[in-house]
């Protein structure tokens, strides 16, 4: 089932369809999660007993910090599947995740900065979990880099896909850094079946988690649109959809 829709919608102009399609309804899905989170974790919740108001932090920096890391897994996932089976539209994914994907890891970054100068009394320590995230943010950036250095577009598809591939093996030490090694950035407060929030932070947390993830496949799924339309800009498909 997985390989037909992979190869279904290996088509530019069926990616293109399904992605205007899907990208108004994302944001409004995002729009509809994020007022009820933000309103729950920044004003109807109380202040943390021991980190006070600085805790909220957290319906920031928690979303951003998923999204950056699914957004990788997902740019490595499209850069294998274009390495292997020599899809377009897999490169054109990979390429529209890039730039969310940083943007999240540099949100992930500055609100975790913001959250342990007072926690801390540091704005940053080199400890594992930090610089595996700082590598993160580094490897968006050089794969945007190498997409922009290249002119040649097949060229750059195969260098940025290996790129992506050998980052990925940070994904696993940014998430286990926690329980690997003896860190200062503390565990996960939300796991697989369990919790250490209260019922209403929890609710506030996956409301602002879900209003990320809707977001990020918004602009996801934009960005590939414009990327479609910059390379098949000659499309017999393509141009009669501008005269529509």
């Amino acid at each position: 089932m997985w390989a037909r829709l992979l190869f279904y919608f290996a088509s530019p102009m069926r990616l293109h369809a399904l992605a205007r399609r899907l990208t108004g309804p994302l944001l409004g899905l995002a729009l509809a999660l994020l007022l009820p989170g933000a309103w729950l974790g920044f004003v109807a919740t109380p202040a943390d007993a021991v980190q006070g108001e600085g805790y909220r932090l957290l319906y920031l920096h928690v979303p951003a910090a998923w999204v950056s890391m699914l957004a990788y897994a997902g740019m490595a996932l499209w850069a294998f599947v274009g390495l292997v089976w020599h899809t377009k539209s897999a490169f054109l994914m990979a390429h529209a995740l890039a730039p969310t994907g940083a943007l999240f890891a540099a949100l992930s970054l500055i609100t975790g900065a913001l959250w342990g100068r007072p926690m801390w009394g540091t704005w940053w320590v080199w400890d594992a979990r930090l610089t595996s995230s700082l590598l993160l943010l580094f490897l968006y950036i050089g794969y945007l880099a190498l997409l922009n250095a290249h002119e040649d577009r097949q060229r750059a598809d195969r260098a940025c896909a290996v790129l992506a591939l050998l980052g990925a093996f940070n994904l696993p030490v940014m998430y286990f850094s926690v329980r690997w090694w003896n860190t200062l950035h503390q565990g996960a407060s939300v796991t697989l079946g369990q919790s250490s929030l209260a019922p209403a932070m929890l609710a506030a947390l996956l409301l602002m988690v879900g209003a990320a993830w809707a977001y990020a496949a918004a602009t996801v799924l934009r960005r590939v649109q414009i990327l479609i339309e910059e390379r098949e800009a000659h499309a017999r498909w393509l141009e009669a959809l501008h005269h529509v």
